[in-house]
């Protein structure tokens, strides 16, 4: 069954193919829905935010994992670990700081 959409053909110098498939590449997006979506005035994902978010999104992780461990220490009502519930509890803030600025940061990517 043949398509019912129509193709849009233009004419381009070898370098200016290159430079529209290196964007296309660096999007993550087939070479039609980049024409696409350049062509309508539409958004066009960068393949490196989406990179960095995930990066982000790691570290957000850690961060976490490390607050449970924190937490932890701190349900210890006897033992060494007591003489440091002050410190653990500064550091916890801290990483619950951090925690809203990589939350930040990402939802600015």
């Amino acid at each position: 069954m043949p398509s019912k959409k129509t193709v849009l053909k233009t004419y381009l110098t070898p370098e200016e193919y290159g430079k529209i498939i290196e964007s296309a590449d660096r999007t993550g997006l087939s070479l039609s829905t980049f024409a696409k979506r350049v062509c309508l005035g539409l958004p066009v994902p960068s393949l490196e935010n989406q990179m960095a978010r995930r990066e982000l999104l790691k570290v957000n992780a850690d961060l976490g994992r490390l607050g449970g461990l924190f937490k932890l220490c701190l349900s210890e009502k006897e033992g060494p670990l007591v003489s440091l519930h002050q410190e653990v509890r500064r550091v916890l803030r801290e990483i619950e700081a951090r925690q809203r600025e990589v939350k930040a940061a990402v939802a600015r990517i």
